[in-house]
C-alpha cells in the first residue's frame, strides 16, 4: 500500500498559507458513514488548524460517493466557496460494482476541476477492506481528510 510508509496526517504548517480569508465546501458520502465521518474530521481539524473560520465551512451530505461529483458540482454553482473536497469511501465488495463506482467518482471529479476554476479535491478512499479504510481515515496511517484539506488551501493559493 502506498500509505504504508506514510502518515497521511502529517504537515508543516509553517510551509501552509493561513486560510482565515477562505470558504471551504465539504461534500461527504453517507455510505461507509464510520468513515467518512472521521475523514471529515481529519479535514476540518486541518483546516482550522490552518487558520480557517468554522463559520467559512460548508457541509452537504450525499448517499453516496457516486453521488459526490453532483453534490461538488451544486455546491460550486450555488456556493461562494474557494475550494470543495469530495469525502467518500469505496471499500471492495465481491463484485465489479467497486470498480465502476471508483472510476465514475474519480473521473467526475476531474471533469468538474476541468469545467470550473475553483478545485475540487478527491478525498474518495477506494480500499480493498474495511481496516485500511480505518487505517487511513484516523487509523495507523493518519488521516487522508487531513491531507485534503491541505491540498485545497494550496490549490486554493495556487490559483490566486
Amino acid at each position: 500500500m502506498a500509505t504504508e510508509n506514510k502518515n497521511l496526517s502529517a504537515y508543516d504548517k509553517t510551509t501552509i498559507p493561513n486560510a482565515k480569508s477562505l470558504r471551504f465546501g465539504i461534500v461527504v458520502s453517507e455510505w461507509n458513514e464510520n468513515i467518512t465521518e472521521g475523514l471529515y474530521k481529519g479535514a476540518i481539524d486541518a483546516l482550522l488548524d490552518c487558520g480557517a473560520v468554522s463559520e467559512n465551512i460548508v457541509r452537504w451530505n450525499v448517499p453516496g460517493s457516486f453521488e459526490l461529483t453532483y453534490g461538488c458540482k451544486k455546491m460550486l454553482s450555488t456556493q461562494k466557496i474557494d475550494a470543495v473536497i469530495a469525502i467518500g469511501s469505496v471499500i471492495r465488495g465481491e463484485t465489479s460494482h467497486f470498480d465502476f463506482v471508483c472510476s465514475a467518482t474519480a473521473q467526475g471529479i476531474k471533469d468538474l476541476n476541468i469545467q470550473f476554476d475553483t478545485p475540487v479535491i478527491f478525498c474518495v478512499l477506494t480500499d480493498n477492506t474495511l481496516q485500511q479504510a480505518i487505517d487511513r481515515s484516523g487509523g495507523k496511517h493518519g488521516n487522508k481528510g487531513s491531507e485534503a484539506a491541505i491540498a485545497a488551501i494550496k490549490m486554493v493559493m495556487l490559483g490566486k
